[in-house]
This record gives structure tokens, sequence and C-alpha cells, in this order.
């Protein structure tokens, strides 16, 4: 089910060269259909939204103003959802929401010698949050998504997701989007639903930066209308690294194994340990515990194709591989975890310790669960309230402060051949001297 890598004595780049990762590959088909569709959005507007919706989700609208979620469905669907999970989301907003309050920046000045400088800081003005719809409904993803904006200060959250068939939205997300703080919600999906919030239409908003998961036609639109919109990240499949020794419960790194490996049949799900005990013991525990396990087809899917339990001759070089592959979710589950959090230079997500499992970053700790994959933690963060603002830099001289280096500017502006950009420094002082 899982592939076993003896790693005991090889190189790093030969281990990693071993490793089966799925890649994010572009097929032109797709891509010309999401082209398509963009283009007819742009131009139609409203009438191609309608047309997408009836072709792609079965669900024939009237009009454009059966787009939007009215407050009455957002009332009904909090008497549909049980109490004791609105307060599970409740709770996990607060978590979410303190943790991000922490990210907060300010605008700042510094005043010297008749020179002012400074940042100051706005929040964007509107933001589209994607929301997969259909089969899979993510409420966490609504939190995950809004509430970074929310603290940013963004002015409107617009949230699109797919309608259901009979043209409604799953209850959970319409809760997740309320106590968010969603502004409005609209019941359209798919490269359409980028579209619209790209270029907006006479019933949908355009916004200033769209973010949240979809499949490749979502991924691939987003793509597309970067530069017409910002964009958060193009997100791949889900991935989990465990580095653990031989203090690890084989039981927990198994099921935190196959908890990632439940999304998708393209997820990839890695153990690489010092101990090979450990690793045949955690083989068993996978076989015993799929049983029991709702999506068993997918996740043995992602574990045969993109699985691996790897042994290594130390931690040290566990950690190297790990910074190599930069994995979306790292746990370390090994003997002191925190001595080695300093050495980690390429995750997502760090958990600490055989009693943090996944699932926790997902749900309720609080950091966002929107994390770079494919190897993009290299140079990518997690989403979080720094994606949802802007800087602006500012600069104020006095004409002493000035006076004091108006040569040196001229001088190194006349250096690149720009002449105007000395006579602008030069036309305010030759003539008095």
């Amino acid at each position: 089910m899982i592939k076993f890598i003896d790693g005991m004595g090889k190189d790093i780049k030969w281990i990693k060269s071993n490793i089966n990762r799925p890649t994010t590959i572009e097929v032109q088909e797709q891509k010309n259909a999401v082209v398509d569709i963009l283009n007819n959005v742009q131009q139609f507007g409203d009438d191609a939204i309608l047309e997408y919706t009836y072709k792609f989700d079965g669900v024939k609208f009237d009009g454009s103003n059966y787009f939007e979620v009215s407050e009455n469905e957002i009332k009904a669907a909090f008497k549909k959802v049980d109490k004791s999970f609105t307060d599970v989301l409740k709770k996990s907003r607060d978590n979410i929401l303190k943790f991000h309050i922490m990210q907060k920046q300010n605008s700042w000045m510094s005043f010297k010698n008749g020179i002012t400088l400074g940042q100051k800081i706005e929040p964007l003005e509107k933001v589209g949050v994607y929301v997969p719809g259909g089969r899979a409904a993510y409420p966490s993803s609504v939190l995950m998504n809004v509430i970074p904006a929310k603290v940013a200060g963004v002015d409107e959250i617009i949230m699109v997701t797919p309608p259901q068939r009979d043209g409604s939205i799953n209850s959970n997300t319409l809760v997740a989007a309320s106590i968010s703080g969603v502004d409005r919600i609209f019941r359209i999906g798919g490269a359409q639903a980028i579209g619209a919030l790209a270029f907006g239409t006479n019933t949908i908003p355009q916004v200033d930066k769209i973010v949240g998961p979809g499949n490749i036609y979502v991924a691939l639109a987003k793509k597309e209308v970067y530069g017409y919109v910002d964009i958060d990240m193009i997100a791949g499949p889900s991935e989990i690294l465990i580095v653990a020794d031989d203090t690890a419960n084989p039981e927990f790194i198994a099921a935190d194994l196959m908890s990632q490996a439940e999304h998708d049949p393209m997820a990839c799900a890695i153990l690489i340990t010092t101990s090979k005990q450990l690793g045949e013991a955690v083989m068993d525990n996978l076989n015993k515990q799929i049983i029991n396990l709702s999506l068993k087809d997918t996740i043995k899917a992602s574990l045969a194709n993109y699985g691996a339990i790897i042994t290594v001759d130390s931690i040290n070089k566990a950690i190297d591989i790990t910074n190599l592959i930069a994995p979306e979710h790292l746990e370390l589950a090994v003997k002191n975890p925190f001595d080695w959090l300093g050495y980690i230079k390429n995750a997502g997500a760090i958990f600490l310790g055989q009693y943090t499992p996944e699932p926790l970053g997902d749900y309720m700790a609080g950091p966002n669960h929107v994390l770079p994959t494919g190897g993009t933690a290299k140079f990518f963060s997690p989403l979080g309230v720094e994606n949802f603002i802007k800087k602006s830099s500012v600069i104020s001289y006095t004409d002493k402060a000035l006076c004091n280096i108006y040569k040196e500017v001229a001088c190194f502006a006349r250096a690149e051949g720009l002449t105007a950009h000395a006579n602008s420094m030069q036309v305010r002082f030759e003539k008095n001297e």
C-alpha cells in the first residue's frame, strides 16, 4: 500500500529522487477551456454566468437576481445546523481571530533633520473568496480565508460558491460565512466565478484580490486573471511529512499520514524515520486503521502513488531532506521537538510533538491552514493578514534637507543617463547659488 525506501547510508539527493511527488501539470485542453470561459464572462457578464451554471452545475436560474444568497436563507441555515457544530465553528473562529490579530501591521513615521520617512498601511477595498461546493463543503476554508481579511480591515468580502443541484448552498458553509463576517454571498462556481470576480458583472462586484481553493479549472482561472486582480497562490494537492525517531507512537503516525491522504488521490504522505522498526509498525497500523475509514479508496490511491516510509541514519539527515522537500505540513514526532525547530528552514506549518496532529491546524489551533504546497514553502508563506493589505511609502524633505543631498541625487541620475531626473533636483537650487 505504501512504498518503503531504505535510505540508510544513502545520499539525500538519491532519497529525494526516489520520492514520487505530484506535480501541477497544466493540461492545454483545460487551459483552453478556462480561457474561453473567462473571455465569455468578460464579454457577456451575467448571461455567461447563467449559461455556465446550467451547463456545469445543472442549475437553471431564471435570472441573475437569483445569484445572491438572501438573509432569509442564511437565517434558515442556522436552523438546519446543529447548535453544537455552530458552537465549534465559533470557537474555531475565535482562535483564528486571536492568532491573526497578532499579525496586524501599523503605519509608521520617522522624523530626523528635516526628513520624514514612513510607511502607510491600507487594507484592500474588496476581496473575493472562492469556496468549493458540490460534493465537498469546507466551512473551515471559509473561516481561514475570511478572518485574516476582516482583521486587515478589508471593506467588503464577496464569497462565491457553487450551488447544489437544487440551487441551494450547503448550510454549514453559510453559517461559517455569516459568523466570519462575509458581506455578500453568490451561488456561482468554477472558472466562471473567478472571471466574475476579476472582471465584474452587472450583478457581481469586481474585487481587488481572489483567494480560496478550488479544482484545476479554478486554479487555472486564478492564474489567468492574475494581473487584473491579485491572487493568493496556486495550491496543489495536500501533503504531510512526518519526521520521527524511536520514541514516536506508530499508531499516531499512521493516523496522521492518512488524515492527509484522504484529501485527494494525489495527496502526498511521507514518513522519514531513524527507526526501521517504527516504519514497519506504522505500515501495520495503516493496514489496520484504514478498514474503518470512509474514504479508504482515496487513501489507498494516495499512499500507493505518493506515499513513502523512508529510513535514514539520523534526525539531522531527515531534516536535511525535509528542507529539500519543503512540505506543506511538517510534524516533528521526536524526543524534544523544540530542540530541532531552529533547523527547519522550509515548511508551511510545523507541528511539534506527538499530541499536535495536523488536523488540529486545519480546524482549531488558530494559524492559517492555507499553506504553500509542492515545495513552494521555500519562498511562500501561509495566508495571513499581510496578504490583505497594501503599503505606501511616505517621503517628505524640507528645503534644507534636500539642499544637503541634491547634488548626489543629480550625480546618480546623470550616471544613469537620466538628465531630466538630474534637472528636477538642480532646478530647485542652482539659480539661487
